[in-house]
This record gives structure tokens, sequence and C-alpha cells, in this order.
């Protein structure tokens, strides 16, 4: 246990009363679970449940990791254009490069139907707390917890289809203490509608990625299709013509992907020490490669610049993390936190082990570091983010898409065979469908990626573990990482979507005949992979337990007033539209078109500050003091990329698509004095459409009235 001095203990005082102060404005809550009472009582604003239902079935999960909502009646669904990256990339090609140029359909059957992506659509929320809880054995090892718990979710959720028919996950909240099923409407006919150019999209590239003031057009549009028509939702939000204004109460409905505010000061000391530098480690790696790679050809840089995007926003968000954790005040802020939970709960006899469950969790960490970092290496990046991304997971080890579909086969084949119950949960049948939409995506794979990719990961592989660990020396086969990367990739049928059919249709037997060398390699992998995920996943029940108990002890004691941490499920999460102080200097809350212009000019227009064509062409047709983007104290965090921001009205006024710099570490540590969510105004997207693409059929959908 980190103690305080007592040199610090006035400015931690003061920081915690700036943390304290925040707290109304903390947190992604749950739909079914607002907090009306914070709400009344700051802004006077009591949301009832109609209102939250539309917002709600609005809404709308991108199942590769991002947020966006439906804003029409007829299907049309926003998000950011960095969100549709992945979907524009695959269409693109020799002839025509979508992701730079953009796109626009003007009729439905131009309308480009997207390769893998799925949408989900949040139908119901119900508690099932109680009956996860009762399936854990008295005295069971952890091992023993985790198969029970495993088995009680896996029959929860199969129950759940089999009943209504819809996507059905069970969402573990507050670290185990509390268990909540979501009913998922799925939708997999998606097709683009429109995009704008990557350079207004995300004009200024990464000198200002995480920075503020912005001026990014980070939007795109897709509509959704049922049956081979386009769906008309029930619920969707309208355009705001208004945006918000200075100090105005917005919401942010979206799915944020991962935080960990209940983490202990030993799991932080881990983050900030062990994994955070590996990681690091690993994506400057990929960059430098990515980089060299795309200055080869424009079309080098056309097939990398998706994932090239990718990379460096995680480099940054993760050194972001690592700053804010590498100074000293966050740490004993979280010191503090602790601290003060502990002597809070001593008082209570109901929570007097409290003590135990932190050094439970200290010795679950330092049992599973080795194995931990051969998780990063053989399984995936985070183990919470398993059940979701699926076959979609990166190992450092061995990046490739066409290893994923290797391992995806391979455990495919070896987990079908088992109960449904006894299946990882990617692989139970209620994950069926979004498992065979990636596995047999017809999205064009590029051999020179993959083997660069792949060749630097397994450089990655043999930096870590040595060119004489028996295990890489097995997989290397005598070859240099290039080199066997070149083998594996030349000499795979992988890239043939009806050979990965018979593979996935044909089971173990197929897979003990074939010769390919890719799926020969994943299951070269799997042994050590599948021991370092069982491991980690027993720690983690060991300190899921553990956290159970604390968030238990803090929701006694500080009542219902702190949301669970982010699963990529959908939240709801609340602020003022508000600048805020960055070096003695005033940062507006709003940018505008003007600015936009200036800053291009301060750049002599040169990339990554260089502006379309047709933007600097119609400059004069556009309104300069329009607002562009804007900022919030909503809390936010990856995964809220395409989240809608929407007023007390609920009409969308604007779309989430980054934090500034000072937001990463509200991960751990939530505060409002600088981190801001950044949205692009929703003025800014009708005025664009208006004049720069001259497109009034969307903007006469999107505001449901006609443009002359």
């Amino acid at each position: 246990m980190k103690s305080v001095s007592c040199a610090g203990l006035c400015g931690l005082l003061f920081l915690l009363s700036i943390i304290t102060t925040a707290q109304a404005d903390e947190g992604f809550w749950l739909f079914n679970a607002p907090p009306l009472d914070q709400l009344k009582s700051k802004y006077d604003f009591s949301p009832d449940a109609a209102w939250l239902e539309h917002l709600q079935k609005s809404s709308v999960r991108f199942n590769n990791g991002g947020s966006g909502s439906f804003v029409s009646p007829t299907g049309l669904v926003i998000t950011n254009h960095h969100v549709g990256a992945d979907a524009l990339e695959k269409f693109s090609g020799s002839e025509h490069n979508y992701l730079r140029d953009g796109f626009y359909a003007a009729t439905f059957a131009e309308e480009k139907k997207c390769y893998d992506l799925e949408l989900n659509v949040l139908e119901s929320i119900e508690d099932v707390t109680d009956r996860v809880n009762a399936a854990f054995p008295q005295g069971a090892t952890s091992e023993q917890t985790l198969a029970a718990r495993r088995k009680a979710i896996a029959d929860i959720e199969q129950e759940s289809k089999k009943t209504t028919g819809l996507r059905s996950d069970v969402v573990t909240l507050f670290e185990g203490a509390s268990y909540q099923l979501y009913r998922y409407k799925q939708y997999t006919d998606v097709r683009l509608v429109f995009a704008p150019e990557a350079g207004i999209a995300f004009f200024g590239g990464d000198p200002d990625n995480f920075e503020y003031p912005r001026y990014n057009l980070d939007m795109c549009l897709f509509r959704v299709y049922e049956n081979g028509r386009p769906v008309h939702p029930e619920h969707y939000l309208r355009f705001s013509p208004d945006g918000p204004s200075e100090h105005e109460l917005t919401f942010v409905s979206g799915n944020p992907g991962f935080t960990d505010r209940l983490a202990t000061t030993a799991a932080i000391e881990e983050h900030r020490d062990i994994w955070l530098p590996i990681l690091l480690s690993a994506f400057y790696r990929k960059e430098v490669l990515l980089d060299a790679y795309s200055a080869r050809s424009s079309d080098n840089a056309r097939k990398a610049r998706e994932e090239l995007l990718r990379v460096q926003n995680t480099r940054k968000a993760l050194a972001g993390q690592l700053a804010g954790l590498l100074d000293p005040q966050t740490f004993q802020l979280v010191s503090a936190r602790q601290d003060s939970l502990e002597k809070e709960a001593a008082k209570d006899p109901r929570f007097s082990g409290l003590t135990d469950s932190y050094t439970q969790i200290q010795k679950a960490i330092e049992t599973s570091r080795g194995d931990f970092v051969n998780y990063l290496f053989y399984e995936g990046l985070i183990p919470r983010s398993s059940l979701v991304l699926g076959i979609r997971n990166r190992p450092l080890g061995f990046d490739s898409q066409l290893f994923r579909f290797a391992r995806g086969l391979v455990r495919a084949a070896v987990e079908q065979k088992k109960e449904n119950e006894k299946r990882l949960p990617e692989y139970r049948e209620t994950s069926r469908e979004t498992l065979e939409l990636l596995l047999f995506s017809e999205a064009p794979i590029y051999d020179d990626l993959e083997i660069q990719q792949l060749s630097g990961s397994l450089t990655n592989l043999v930096t870590r573990y040595g060119v004489n660990d028996p295990l890489v020396k097995d997989l290397l086969q005598g070859k240099s990482p290039h080199d066997r990367a070149y083998e594996l990739i030349s000499g795979t049928h992988l890239k043939d979507v009806q050979f990965r059919r018979k593979l996935y249709q044909g089971g173990l037997p197929a897979l003990n005949e074939t010769n390919d060398p890719m799926i020969k390699f994943a299951q070269a992998t799997d042994e050590m992979a599948r021991r370092a995920r069982q491991a980690v996943e027993e720690q983690n029940e060991v300190c899921q337990t553990a956290y159970a108990q604390i968030a238990k002890a803090k929701r006694a004691i500080q009542g219902n007033h702190f949301a669970p941490d982010a699963t990529f499920s959908l939240r709801l999460s609340f602020g003022t539209t508000e600048g805020y102080e960055e070096d003695g200097k005033s940062i507006p809350a709003f940018t505008d078109f003007a600015g936009l212009y200036e800053r291009a000019a301060q750049h002599d227009n040169q990339s990554p500050f260089d502006l379309p064509k047709r933007w600097l062409d119609r400059r004069s047709a556009l309104n300069p003091h329009t607002p562009f983007n804007f900022v919030s104290t909503a809390d936010n965090t990856g995964g809220n990329s395409g989240s809608p921001v929407v007023n007390r009205k609920g009409e969308f006024v604007g779309i989430l698509f980054d934090g500034n710099i000072q937001s990463l570490p509200t991960d751990y540590l939530y505060t409002d004095k600088q981190a801001r969510a950044v949205a692009v105004d929703s003025r800014a997207i009708l005025e664009a459409l208006d004049k720069v693409y001259q497109i009034p059929a969307l903007v006469a959908e999107l505001t449901g009235k006609s443009v002359n």
C-alpha cells in the first residue's frame, strides 16, 4: 500500500476536491440505471423512460470497435470516417481510392455492401446477477469458478437467443458484482452511402490527433438493409440545424471500450511498468514498418493507410495513458482513493475483509505476470475484448489476417465438438453468425502487406523470447522472420473463401488432412496460446472475485453514484459544452470553418494540413462562422468513436470522434479540469453536405426538410 507524504497532502486534497466536484459528470451509465438524481439536482433535467428508450434504440454498435446512430426513417446510420475506414479501404483498389477521395451513392443501387460489417442495436437489458452467482460452488478453485461462470453465462445467452432470436451477451459489470443480459438486433447487410475525403475527415493527421482545437469532418454514412430492402427504424435521431450552445447539457450514447477505474495500485503499477511498455514497443515497431511500406508507392500507401492510422492512434493513446500513469500526482491520487475506501470500509463489519481483497489482487498479478506476457504475444491484446472482437484479436507475435483466419478455423473445429457451455465464448452458438461473417469475408487481402505485418510481428516474438526459445525455433523452422512470413503467406490457400468454407464445414478431419502451411502454423501456436489464456483467465477470476467485493463496498459507502467500467456495451454519459485552460491560454469550446482555412494556410496547405480541392474551390460558398468541432466534459474513451451527441430534446447535435490528450489518463482516473470529448457539430455536417458536396438529397433525409 502506497502512503501519502505530509508534504504532498495539501496538493492531494486539492486534486481530490477537483475530482469530487466532477463526480456528477463522470461515468458510463446503463440505460436501465441512469443517474436521474444527479441529472435533476445539477441540471434540473429528468429524462423519462420514453426519452431513454428512444436514444437507446436509435444508437448502434459497430462491431469493428465503434459506435453510431440511426439518423433517418430509411435506415441511414452515421458514424466516424475512421470507424468506416476499414470498409472504405476494402472497397478501394488501383482504380478507386475511396479512403482518400471519398464516396457518394446517389441511388440505393449504387450503395456499396460492406464485406464483414455487423451492426448491433440494443433492444433490452435484464439483470441476471442472481442467476450467475447461484452457479458458483462453495469453496471452489479459480478453475472451477471460471468453468461455472462460463456455463451459467453460456446457458443464459443460449436460452435468450433461442427465445428471442436476438444476439444475447451477458455483460460483466463492477468486476463481477453485477451481470446484465444485453439483447441486440443484429444487422449484417450494411451499405456505404457517403464518405468525405480523408484529407478533411482527418485534417491535421497524426500531429493533431488527440489535440484541440480540431477541424475534422470525421463522419460517414451507411444504410442498413434487411431482406434486401432498407430498414425503417422506429427510433432514429433527428438532426438539429442549431447544434449545441456553450455551457449546454448534452448526452453521449455509445459503446465505450475499456476503462479500469476500480484498478488497485498494484494493477496500475503492472499497467505502467509491464504491459503498456510492451504494447508501445510493438506499436512503435509496426508504425515504422508501415511508414516504410507506404512510402514505396501510392498503391502501398492506399493499402496500408487504414491500418497505419489505427496503429498511430493506438500508439498515441497508449503513450498518453503511460504519461498519465508516470505522473506522480496521478498515482498518488489512485493510492489515496484506495486508502480512503479501505478506511471507510473498515468501519462497516460487512467489509472487514476488504484489505484481503487488495492482497489477493496483488498476489494474482504477481503470479500471472509471465502468463500475461505470453497472452499478449500468443493470444491477443486485451483479455476482456475476446468476446466482442473474436478472431479480430491481434496477438503481438502473429499479426496477419490470414493467421487470424487460420486460428479461427483451427479453434472452430475444436470448440464446436464441445458442449456449448464449455466452448470459448466467441465460438458458442450465440456467436456463430458473427464468427462466420468474419471467417468468410470476401474483403481483399494483399500478400505484400501481409508479409510485412507478419514478418514484423515474428520479429517482435523473437526479440521477446530469443532465437533459442524452443517454440520460437519450431515456429520459424530455421528461417528468418521475413523468410518464414513469405513462405507462409505465399504458400497458404486461405485467401480463397471457398477453401475456408470447406475447412470450416469439414471440421477436424479436414484440418488434419490439409497441408496448408498457415493452418499448420496456427495449430503449432495454439497450445501455448490456450495455456496462457487459461492461466490469465483463472487469475482474472481471482481478481474478479476480489474486485467484486471492492465494488460492493464502494457502492454501499457511496451509494449508486458511480457507474461501472466500460465494457464495449451501450452506455450513457453526459456533460456540458465547455472550453478549458491550457498553459495559461483559454481554449474555446468551438472551432469554425474560418479556423480550418487559417490552420491550412499556416502550414502552406501541405500534408497533413492540405485541404481537398473541392474544399478550396467552394470556400466562398461556406459560412466561415459555422461551428465545426466542439468539446464537452462528457466521459468518453475508445469505442465511443461515432457516438451521437444529443441535447435535452434528444436531437442529434454532433458526433463524437476523439478526446483531447488530457483525456487519455481518464481510463484510470476521471477529471474534467482539462479532459474533453471532441465532436463534429451537426451544423458543420449539414453545411458541408449542402455547400461543399452539394448533396441536397442527404441534407433533406437528415433534416426531414427539402432543400432549395
